[in-house]
């Protein structure tokens, strides 16, 4: 593959995406940069789905290197330690906003790895992470409905700030991470120091459009090296069962979704489920064994 680059602007700095220098083994692979900050983002996939499992698995790693900074480490061995909590935040960042973009029912194992080549202390590689696993899914065979974007947000001297110095976002009054397509916003992680409502909504709205931009350019870079994706079909269901379930939920899903405590509303959609899987197990028993899938 020949090497291309993408350019974007995004609040006045340059957010470059490269294709086809490293990793060309992977389904997808870029290497994303902003001022001296680096990120190497790889997308894998199976070729076969998994046995036995009932759930999308997919994998979002967040690798901090120590010599990204410049650093060795300090232990006997000189090896890397285990993840660090801002690495395991970054991590999940990553996560939140692509897992709904994969079709329903996929089964086959995905693994989205983020590795920190260099960091400036000024660009945020966590952004660059979220922004680059989705230019490498983008742009590879997995079937995926991105692109999706990221930013993070800051309210530094009265003002409104797309992507922030990492050295003054202790000064910010807001720091808000916010990830979306470019029709909508996916996931918000805010902290904030007593801003008004009209501050997180302007944030929001600058946010999103900061999003479109990245987005465009992840499609543009599609354009000129994205692979053909591969075909996927979701499962079926029989129309009778799917009926009959979502009429039994439609109810009592409300009521135990809504209740404020984390642990008594996740004990009630437990039971709920069992007890759906049971009762309608018994009413449908030549279906028994779709209903714990639906």
């Amino acid at each position: 593959m020949a090497i291309v680059t993408k350019n974007v602007e995004v609040a006045d700095k340059r957010l470059s995406i490269e294709a086809g220098r490293v990793a060309e083994q992977a389904n997808g692979a870029v290497v994303i940069r902003q001022g001296d900050s680096v990120v190497l983002s790889t997308a894998v996939m199976s070729k076969e789905p998994r046995e036995g499992i009932d759930f999308f698995p997919l994998t979002c790693d967040y690798e901090e290197k120590l010599y990204a900074a410049g650093k060795i480490p300090g232990a006997f061995m000189r090896r890397e330690g285990r993840p660090s909590e801002a690495a395991i935040i970054a991590s999940r960042l990553t996560d939140r906003p692509l897992r709904p973009l994969f079709p329903d029912g996929f089964r086959l194992d995905v693994q989205v790895v983020s590795t920190v080549l260099s960091v400036d202390q000024e660009n945020d590689p966590t952004i660059l992470s979220i922004n680059g696993a989705s230019t490498a899914l983008v742009i590879s065979d997995i079937p995926f409905g991105g692109p999706v974007g990221a930013v993070r947000m800051g309210h530094l001297d009265g003002h409104l700030v797309v992507n922030p110095p990492m050295s003054r976002i202790n000064e910010s009054e807001l720091d808000l991470v916010v990830a979306g397509t470019a029709d909508a916003i996916l996931m918000v992680e805010a902290g904030a120091k007593g801003v008004s409502e009209q501050v997180v909504q302007d944030a929001l709205e600058m946010a999103h459009d900061a999003i479109k931009q990245v987005c465009a350019g992840q499609l543009e870079l599609q354009r000129e090296v994205g692979k053909p994706k591969r075909e996927f079909t979701p499962p079926q269901y029989p129309a009778q069962i799917v009926e009959v379930v979502s009429e039994y939920l439609a109810l009592r899903l409300d009521q135990a979704a809504y209740i404020q405590d984390k642990s008594a509303r996740e004990g009630a959609l437990d039971d709920l489920r069992k007890r759906t899987i049971a009762e309608l197990g018994e009413r449908f028993p030549e279906h028994a064994d779709i209903l714990g899938k639906l």
